[in-house]
């Protein structure tokens, strides 16, 4: 074995058993910040267990692990997870194994309040030794399918599952309005060195309304009926005209007075995922039928084409990698400094090194740090010698929430007995209430930083 390539596996030895940030075996790959690789790796381990949440609410993958494993029925019975390891599938294992990714997070954003250096044995600890961690978050896991007294823990643990859903799409639409005002905010102050960017704005915003308006017209196509289906008629109406509202409310003059920056492309990018919002509630609510020319037909749902059961199970598997790419940005985007103003009331102060940039959202908060080169590997910039860059505490707080959303959303919120990780995007009611409340939660959070400064104007003028 060659010199580099034994130092290469030392390093990743010590990344799995030590402090030793972690990074890829090949060389050529480009450098990586010890405060990046350390969130890549809490990602990973978060989505092998959501993958296994959805693994278990899958009545396919249960049929064809039963026809392709052999020894299926022997291995469930040494087990003594009951026939065709009934035990270890349906929500009651999700709520135990996501129970288990709870604590591991919880424990660990206890374990790491008031860090604020990475050189502590804390920070240590948060950085390194994956191996133990990882065998630590399997024994959470399985932990959970030991507890006594199931039936009571399932009850208590689903309501609190609920609460942690909440706050977790609260943060997640905190994140939107702060990203809808950190791009209004960046290109602005590009207008002054280059006119171009009036044009990106005035482009941007225009085609973001024509999506938001194009989508109310489809719903009022496909999910309206004269007979029938008045809570969308009713929430189209209400949706569409509050999005109306806060978009004249953003151009105001009384608003221009206090916040001259606030603009038209932040209302739209609003309006867009407000439209969404209510998209997917109106899809998820439950069918409505009518009787015809003496038959029931189902109204207010978009018609596939060839009503084959592929084209659902697209759409499904569609809606959910958007929705655990949703789950993972908010995660990973909500700890970074930057993001942390979306937990305040926001305010329109544009930096003066402010430089508008296309992908705003990707530059980094950190400047240039030292790299340590690594024979045979990735190189590692080691970013936080100085101090930390981001709330271990509070990192690991947002995937305790984000592991209790996981768990609600696979099995159905409270429509769990018959939740099927295929009929993830069915109708039922709760989802329908949640993603119409998040429709007026988000506009809420959008408008209320606005009149803030209008309704306490001394407190913004200090």
């Amino acid at each position: 074995m060659c010199p580099a390539h034994s130092c290469a596996v030392f390093l990743q030895l010590a990344c799995c058993c030590g402090s030793a940030a972690c990074s890829l075996c090949c060389g050529c790959c480009p450098k990586i910040k010890q405060s990046t690789s350390t969130r890549f790796m809490y990602t990973l381990f978060f989505m092998l267990v959501t993958v296994t949440c959805v693994i278990m609410m899958s009545p396919t993958v249960e049929t064809a692990m039963q026809e392709n494993i052999p020894f299926y029925t022997e291995m469930c019975n040494k087990l003594n997870a009951g026939e065709n390891c009934s035990t270890l599938v349906g929500y009651s294992a999700v709520y135990k194994v996501c129970f288990g990714m709870a604590c591991f997070f919880l424990l660990f954003s206890v374990f790491t309040i008031r860090v604020r250096t990475s050189t502590g044995c804390r920070a240590a600890v948060h950085n390194g030794f994956w191996f133990f961690k990882f065998v630590a978050l399997l024994a959470c896991c399985a932990g959970g399918f030991f507890l006594p007294n199931q039936e009571r823990f399932l009850e208590v643990w689903r309501y609190v599952g609920a609460a942690g859903g909440f706050l977790f799409i609260i943060i997640q639409l905190m994140l939107l309005v702060q990203f809808a005002h950190r791009w209004n905010q960046n290109w602005s102050s590009g207008v002054k060195y280059n006119k171009i960017w009036y044009a990106a704005l005035a482009l941007v915003t225009l085609v973001l309304f024509s999506v938001a308006v194009g989508a109310l017209v489809f719903m009022i196509m496909f999910y309206t009926d004269p007979e029938a289906c008045f809570l969308n008629k009713l929430f189209l109406g209400v949706n569409g005209g509050l999005c109306f509202i806060v978009s004249l409310l953003a151009i105001s003059p009384c608003i221009q007075t206090f916040q001259p920056t606030s603009g038209l492309l932040q209302s739209a990018i609003i309006s867009v995922y407000v439209m969404y919002l209510t998209f997917s509630a109106l899809a998820s609510k439950p069918i409505e039928m009518v009787e015809r020319n003496g038959k029931n037909v189902t109204v207010c749902v978009f018609p596939y084409n060839s009503g084959l059961q592929s084209e659902t199970n697209i759409v499904t598997g569609v809606g959910t990698a958007i929705l655990f790419g949703c789950i993972l940005y908010s995660c990973l985007i909500s700890t970074t400094k930057r993001s942390s103003t979306a937990l305040q009331v926001y305010r329109n102060d544009m930096p003066e090194n402010e430089r508008a940039r296309c992908c705003f959202c990707c530059v980094d908060d950190t400047e240039d740090y030292d790299d340590e080169k690594t024979a045979g590997g990735q190189n590692v910039k080691y970013d936080e010698r100085d101090g930390t860059i981001y709330s271990y505490c509070y990192f690991h707080f947002v995937f305790f929430l984000g592991s209790l959303y996981v768990m609600m959303t696979v099995t159905n919120w409270f429509h769990y007995e018959n939740a099927k990780i295929e009929r993830l995007l069915e109708g039922s009611w709760s989802v329908f209430w949640i993603k119409m409340a998040s429709c007026w939660v988000c506009l809420f959070l959008y408008m209320w930083p606005l009149l803030v400064p209008m309704l306490f104007p001394k407190r913004f003028q200090a």
